[in-house]
């Protein structure tokens, strides 16, 4: 199974027509569909429907993909380091929880263009659930999760700030012109929660034995289409300060009494190999927090 290979079955899944990616790699049609044909033999399952309009994947296809693009963004960002390893570029990658901690992360990135500007760094927004996976497969280099987080495999560093927990409502919610909310508030309200896991036991901290009369109607991963959500009115979001802006919108903020907070670290596998380009943002990152 070669790279290029996988690259045709990626941007076939992209471009969702043969013709289309044929065009955009500069390669022939029967060429590629030679060889979609050969990667299909080989692992033994089909991977596309092939319509008259457009191609799609079969549930076999669909894992593959999620695959391929892991194991194509790892290969492309070795290749990039190894490329510019006599030199201070390249890239690295950050997963990062939503949280107004990682305003540091973007302090020290700025500092490391300033002295070294061919150093690019790829931040994906995502969750602590998807951060550990893709520390594990090599595809971050860091991830940025909130506390409390398990950090046994893994080195870390503390990122000053906490962000304090509170509940996104429409304007029109009576909540909108109260200074705070209070857990039994929460036990009113239809509430959409974040579904990465510790989220359900940081609940039942809070609520205790009156977890059961919480009523959950929907789960997000990241807080924008949450907040659409609640404009929509299907429910209030339980979220942290500061990640949506309720300036000139219909949402309103209202934090959480007794007061409930969460701090961030910024983490990456122990005894890991990092580039020269993480290596020095790393670097620049602990400097700017010991000033």
């Amino acid at each position: 199974m070669e790279l290029r290979v996988l690259r045709y079955f990626q941007t076939v899944v992209q471009q969702r027509n043969i013709s289309q990616a044929a065009a955009k790699l500069h390669v022939s049609q029967p060429t590629i569909s030679r060889q979609l044909r050969d990667l299909e033999a080989e692992l033994g399952t089909t991977l596309l429907e092939r319509g008259s309009r457009a191609i799609t994947l079969t549930e076999s296809g669909e894992y593959f993909y999620h695959q391929v693009e892991q194991i194509l963004a790892l290969a492309d960002k070795t290749v990039d380091n190894l490329y510019n390893q006599n030199d201070i570029q390249g890239s690295f990658v950050i997963g990062a929880a939503e949280a107004k901690s990682f305003l540091n992360v973007a302090h020290a990135l700025a500092h490391v263009q300033q002295d070294y500007p061919k150093i690019q760094a790829k931040i994906f927004s995502t969750n602590a659930d998807e951060v550990r996976t893709n520390l594990k497969s090599g595809v971050f280099d860091f991830g940025v999760v909130m506390e409390p987080a398990i950090k046994t495999d893994y080195d870390f560093i503390h990122l000053p700030g906490e962000s304090r927990w509170g509940l996104l409502v429409p304007n029109r919610s009576p909540l909108a012109q109260q200074d705070h909310v209070t857990l039994a508030d929460l036990q009113q309200q239809k509430l959409i929660i974040s579904h990465q896991s510790g989220m359900q036991d940081l609940l039942q901290d809070w609520f205790g034995d009156s977890f059961s009369q919480i009523q959950v109607v929907a789960t997000y991963n990241l807080l924008y289409n949450a907040s659409l959500l609640v404009s929509a009115g299907v429910g209030a979001a339980l979220c942290l300060d500061g990640i949506v802006n309720t300036n000139q919108s219909d949402l309103v903020f209202v934090p959480l009494t007794p007061r409930q907070t969460a701090g961030s670290s910024l983490v990456w596998l122990k005894h890991q190999h990092l580039s020269t380009a993480a290596e020095t943002f790393l670097k620049q990152l602990k400097s700017d927090l010991t000033m």
